[in-house]
């Protein structure tokens, strides 16, 4: 049933050479390596109203220079991700560039941020996208999480198909945004021109404002850039691109690059000349799409798309969490089964766990995006700092033909980024600091990950030069329950090993009961030794667990190996074993982790 479930859910399995089938082309690239970024247009220039409505509705001219200064943040990522994904064409974005350039502790950093800010990537995408929904229709506004989480198992199960099947469910929605968009800016600016809408909706540029201050201007400015996140996300997918890789996701990115340049500059003017205030249940693009076009078809569609984006923009952490998770797990930062692909050719281990953590970071927050937002921003603009200086050092070190553009690219890129970066941590630290708590834990963790498969790798290796031990025999103790065709099945494989001494073991709880037992059993099998237990407090395990421990010092003493067989029967059906004591399982759970015993299971399979 589980595997007709699973089938049905992600489809046949891939054969290993169809690999190359899943490399995705510009366009369906573009499509859901950008739509984390391009779908931040819809939050971003709200999240820059929202800080400067706290002084009045008469500073929002600022947002203009504060946008003008967004983009030039923007252009200076772009072609310093542009220069890291020639550089480092084999993917792994701000994690490798920080760990070639700045050390092992930078590249952890920025690695534990990106994977918690790719956590935050779907939850604050799922969520955005649930606010355009109830926006639309007021009367699902208490349902918010339940519609969220419904998203991300979608997308999750969406993802679990594969890359290239993703991609061509993901391009349309994102591809009709970008559109949509374009007609709400095109119409609105024509509104404007022509005069139909009234210049007394807004306060001219250059109004003085009472109040203003540049820490307010900067804290805005912080906010606002939250819709550059997502923009790191291509320099780290570089693996799933058709050849010529790194050309291709240059190209990508450079397009990426204007169109959010474009939407994001578009919106930020139309919600200035409308006047339009941030509110808590109705967006800033439903109301501006609302005094374009009133609430018709064209509202609708606008919200639809929008909607859309903003939930698919998870999509986005999906690409690239994997991805990254395979790097850091390749330098043994991380457990390898994030190395694993999955029956479609994806790294599904990454796309589950980050599907698991997104919807507990949603129920957590109750999936409200103002909370997520400041703690999903930082997560990124720390990595952006760490890989813009990393590539200032690069350039330092090797000063190649024409280093001096792209060093001062990157120094403005690294400068804006901190400055970001630190605005955040002062101006929202009750909403940011428990990054400052989870990362150096997130670090140690990394450390102590690899600590121990470098000891797993010492202790394994034959180049250590520990001997082998000799096993001159072995000993047989067979836990018995009872009498049955399990146990008979299993003392018939342990005789044919031809053993040296075997030993059955029954764990009594009443003493006539033991008694009885020892009678039967001499009947039974004469020829095996039958020790009994008596279990003062019922429990089968410790009673077992001391005279294994027991025969184990002894053998030891004369290099005798002890197995304990443990008999188990199977039931037809999986749902029966829930009708049963595990008491095999216990026992073998156990057993397992002493030293110097082997834990063998024999199974009998039931008929009906």
């Amino acid at each position: 049933m589980f595997s007709s479930i699973k089938r049905l859910l992600i489809g046949r399995p891939l054969k290993s050479h169809e690999l190359g089938e899943q490399k995705l082309n510009k366009t369906k690239a573009l499509a859901i390596l950008s739509s984390d970024a391009l779908s931040s247009v819809a939050y971003g220039p709200e999240q820059i109203l929202i800080v400067l409505f706290t002084i009045s509705s008469a500073a929002f001219w600022y947002s203009i220079p504060i946008a003008v200064g967004i983009l030039i943040l923007l252009t200076a990522l772009i072609l310093s991700y542009r220069q890291i994904i020639y550089a480092y064409p084999h993917g792994g974005g701000a994690y490798v560039v920080s760990k070639s350039n700045l050390g092992e502790n930078a590249g952890l950093i920025a690695g534990g941020s990106l994977l918690v800010d790719y956590i935050l990537t779907v939850a604050v995408s799922v969520s955005s996208g649930t606010d355009a929904i109830t926006s639309a229709f007021p009367a699902l506004h208490g349902y918010n999480v339940e519609i969220a989480i419904t998203f991300v198992i979608f997308i999750t199960i969406l993802n679990l198909r594969g890359v290239t099947e993703s991609a061509s469910v993901l391009s349309y929605p994102v591809y009709l945004f970008v559109l949509a968009l374009f007609i709400l800016i095109a119409v609105g600016i024509y509104k404007i021109v022509t005069g139909g809408v009234s210049p007394q909706l807004h306060t001219p540029i250059g109004t003085p404002v009472a109040g203003i201050s540049l820490f307010i201007l900067l804290r805005a400015f912080a906010s606002g850039s939250s819709a550059l996140t997502g923009v790191e996300a291509i320099s780290n997918a570089i693996p799933n691109f058709k050849d010529p890789a790194p050309k291709n996701a240059a190209k990508t990115l450079m397009a990426m690059g204007a169109l959010l340049a474009i939407l994001f500059s578009g919106i930020v003017f139309l919600a200035y000349y409308y006047g339009i205030s941030p509110s808590e249940k109705v967006t800033v693009v439903s109301q501006i799409a609302e005094d374009t076009f009133g609430r018709n078809f064209i509202y609708f569609f606008i919200q639809g798309t929008t909607a859309l984006i903003l939930v698919l923009a998870a999509n986005t952490g999906y690409s690239a969490f994997p991805l990254l998770a395979v790097n850091l797990a390749k330098d043994k930062f991380i457990p390898r089964m994030f190395l694993i692909r999955g029956d479609r050719l994806g790294y599904s281990n990454g796309i589950i766990i980050l599907g698991i953590a997104s919807i507990l970071l949603i129920i957590a927050f109750h999936a409200t995006t103002e909370h997520l937002i400041p703690l999903y921003a930082i997560g990124v603009f720390l990595p952006f700092t760490l890989s813009q200086s990393g590539m200032m050092v690069k350039w330092l070190r090797e000063k190649p033909k024409g280093w001096v553009p792209k060093f001062i690219a990157n120094t403005t890129g690294a400068v804006i980024s901190f400055t970001v970066t630190f605005i955040f941590l002062i101006t929202k630290f009750s909403q940011v600091w428990p990054i400052l708590i989870f990362l150096p834990i997130i670090v140690y963790l990394f450390h102590r990950i690899r600590k121990h498969y470098k000891a797993v790798g010492d202790q394994l290796s034959l180049k250590t030069c520990e001997s082998p031990v000799t096993i001159k025999g072995n000993v047989m103790i067979v836990p018995v329950a009872g009498m049955t065709h399990v146990v008979e099945n299993t003392l018939n494989y342990v005789k044919s090993l031809s053993p040296d001494q075997i030993i059955a073991v029954y764990v009594a709880f009443d003493r006539e009961a033991e008694k009885q037992f020892e009678e039967k059993w001499k009947k039974w099998q004469p020829d095996v030794r039958l020790v009994t237990l008596y279990s003062y407090y019922r429990s089968i395990i410790n009673p077992l667990r001391k005279f294994v421990d027991t025969v184990e010092h002894k053998a030891s003493e004369g290099n005798y190996r002890v197995t304990v067989v443990i008999p188990q029967f199977i039931p037809k059906k999986g749902w029966h074993n829930f009708l049963h004591n595990q008491s095999s399982l216990l026992i073998r759970t156990f057993l397992l982790y002493r030293r110097n015993v082997v834990v063998a299971t024999v199974p009998y399979h039931l008929k009906k």
